[in-house]
């Protein structure tokens, strides 16, 4: 049982701009509620380890730089278009202590059972509602869980490891090197006239809808499943050898195990949907440090079979086929057929149907980087799941070039799942023979 020992309202150190921010097709039509991620440090035997007024100090002073945070998501009076409101009002952080050790969670799985412990619960995503909140839980055996819920419309994973990193660098005292964001999300604007020259037929409410499955996140159970760099080595050398990437590699090969675990007929097809950065993409390219929602899905197509029967190298190809097609204009033409198209039904989630897939990557995004001056943290993940269908990359710095899938599926498949993920690889493996 977690139990809350002091709630504060942590406002900007100094004083911030105060106005609104306008909000693009492409932010609006994120999933509407609070991404809920966790950083796990365990005890060093140290006196003061993450002292609470020097951490509300630093988010305070981080607060000036990420002002937006601070405020509020409100509505534009004439539009009714969501904006954030950069009232400098502050963010709630919670104090908690927690009766169990690091070895109580098992591989940090994410579920809802985790999420209520570790992470405040908000009861609406929908405007007027915070940015964000933030909880510090101490274990009893001296380690300290970090659980963030931070709103999507505010940043993306990369604005989200941004913000970590200049809390962190606070904490530490080392500020020399904290990036300036980018906050006008007016580089984003439709153009005038909209100009749509691709089909965006994915991006309309019945279609959405329908990769939507009527399971509810209770029927989602969910797995940290870890990969050696000689398991992402095996698989690379069936998708195509070095030239693959490993999340193309390992995504093809998860991508084919949940098609046999969850038992799809032969002749169904299955969709991999896919979160494309557009800030490279773009021409000229968005900031580096740009904060907002830059992303659209693409997706990759197969039959059951032809995924199945075919090497991994197939699903590579499909995988990187589908990530190529999307460029300057064709994200261009999206934000422009999002103009005539009703946002707000765009940005529901939930579980996917059981023939799709949403494959996240967090591979290149410094999520580790997260220093608050007791080192690293040992694992940074999700505390909850969307439902069933989803899967993140990340990095496992502790395991030298080896990366964790964590992946949602249906209480019936995960199991199969698993068996078949290893054993797959494990038939890869040259073979011994003594004579």
């Amino acid at each position: 049982m977690v139990e809350i020992t002091q709630s504060t309202l942590v406002t900007p150190s100094e004083e911030t701009p105060k106005h609104k921010i306008w909000l693009s097709n492409l932010d609006v039509i994120t999933a509407r509620g609070y991404t809920p991620t966790i950083y796990v440090y365990p005890s060093i035997g140290v006196k003061y380890f993450f002292p609470v007024e020097a951490m509300k100090a630093a988010l305070a002073k981080a607060l000036v730089i990420f002002y937006p945070l601070a405020g509020r998501l409100s509505r534009n009076p004439e539009t009714g278009r969501p904006e954030i409101n950069c009232t400098g009002e502050g963010v709630n952080f919670y104090t908690a202590e927690l009766d169990a050790t690091l070895d109580d969670f098992t591989d940090f799985a994410p579920s809802a059972e985790m999420r209520k412990k570790l992470v405040p619960v908000i009861d609406s995503a929908d405007p007027p509602c915070v940015m964000m909140v933030l909880q510090m839980t101490r274990l009893r055996c001296g380690g300290i869980i970090l659980g963030f819920a931070i709103h999507h419309y505010a940043f993306d994973g990369r604005g989200a490891s941004l913000f970590i990193k200049t809390i962190s660098a606070f904490a530490r005292g080392d500020t020399g090197t904290i990036p300036a964001p980018f906050f006008d999300r007016s580089l984003l604007r439709a153009r005038s006239p909209p100009s749509v020259s691709f089909d965006h037929s994915d991006y309309t409410p019945k279609v959405i809808q329908s990769n939507i499955s009527s399971n509810t996140s209770s029927q989602v159970v969910c797995s940290n499943l870890k990969l050696t760099k000689e398991q992402i080595q095996s698989l690379k050398s069936l998708a195509g050898g070095e030239r693959v990437s490993t999340f193309r590699a390992v995504v093809a090969h998860v991508w084919k195990c949940t098609c046999i675990a969850r038992g799809l007929a032969s002749d169904q097809e299955t969709q991999l949907l896919l979160p494309v950065d557009l800030r490279g993409r773009f021409k000229p390219p968005l900031p580096t440090t740009y904060i907002g929602n830059p992303t659209l899905r693409t997706k990759a197509v197969a039959k059951v079979e032809d995924l199945v029967n075919n090497t991994l190298e197939f699903g590579a190809n499909l995988i990187q086929n589908a990530v190529d097609n999307i460029t300057d204009e064709f994200g261009r033409s999206l934000i422009d057929h999002l103009e005539s198209t009703d946002l707000e039904a765009l940005c529901k989630r939930g579980a996917m149907s059981n023939t799709s897939l949403m494959a996240v990557s967090w591979l290149s995004m410094p999520m580790y980087d997260a220093d608050f001056g007791w080192g690293e943290p040992l694992l940074m993940a999700r505390a909850q799941m969307y439902g069933s269908g989803y899967v993140y990359l990340s990095k496992v710095p502790a395991m030298g070039g080896g990366i964790s899938v964590i992946i949602g599926l249906e209480p019936d498949s995960m199991q199969c799942f698993k068996k078949i993920l290893y054993e797959e690889i494990e038939a890869l493996r040259p073979t011994s023979y003594s004579i």
